[in-house]
């Protein structure tokens, strides 16, 4: 129940956000017809019509929330509707990507090329969990974020590694220094900028949309803690 109601809250959040999560990522900016857009670094839309896994990979040495893998993937997929517009039917559901998972004892094992094309997925985004902290602040119920992965995506077909062209993959980061609500309003919100902090690599997004104020990407997680 708890992970139904949160899914409705972030995807409420995600969808009436726009280009952008405006007041949880805080994208700046207004969109207009004349809008200059970033050239994507790798144009996902071109493949709209072939079936995409998300696969998140939390390690276990990692303390993060037990429910961060879920809501990271329904983000992603969420946006990967939303701005790449991918048909729902043609993402693999978490729930699909779980059963498999529990059911596969070499899980950890296999490679995301290997676990996409059991999913029968045509294309693999792959995001790797490689930073994690959400900390209670002194005021009750506030807490401050701080969320970092290594995006990558590849080709099941193939096997080739689609995007970024280096082998460590793109980091992708996200933090704020203070959110209402909860715990689980800081995980809701760390996904969803880490999910945008991904997407917006992936197709045309206009300038004004591309920076938001959680991104933290190129910053040093040492330097963010401090």
């Amino acid at each position: 129940m708890k992970k139904v109601i949160g899914f409705c809250v972030l995807a409420a959040l995600v969808w009436q956000s726009g280009c952008g999560l405006l007041g949880i990522v805080g994208v700046m900016g207004t969109p207009g017809s004349h809008e200059r857009k970033i050239t994507a670094e790798y144009d996902l839309a071109s493949r709209r019509n072939e079936k995409v896994l998300v696969l998140v990979n939390q390690p276990l040495w990692l303390d993060a929330e037990v429910n961060l893998r879920y809501y990271l993937t329904e983000a992603l997929n969420l946006y990967l509707t939303s701005k790449i517009k991918i048909k729902p039917e043609r993402l693999v559901t978490y729930n699909q990507l779980a059963a498999f998972r529990s059911g596969e004892s070499n899980f950890s094992l296999l490679s995301p090329v290997q676990v996409g094309k059991a999913m029968a997925a045509d294309i693999v985004l792959l995001a790797e969990v490689d930073g994690f902290e959400l900390s209670e602040l002194p005021e009750e119920g506030y807490y401050r974020g701080f969320l970092q992965t290594r995006a990558m995506l590849f080709d099941t077909a193939s096997g080739a590694n689609l995007w970024p062209d280096f082998p460590e993959g793109k980091v992708i980061a996200a933090g704020f220094d203070m959110v209402s609500g909860g715990r689980q309003a800081g995980v809701n919100r760390l996904a969803g900028a880490s999910a945008y902090g991904t997407v917006r690599f992936l197709y045309n997004c206009p300038k004004e949309k591309f920076r938001f104020a959680d991104d933290r990407t190129g910053a040093q997680w040492q330097n963010w803690e401090k």
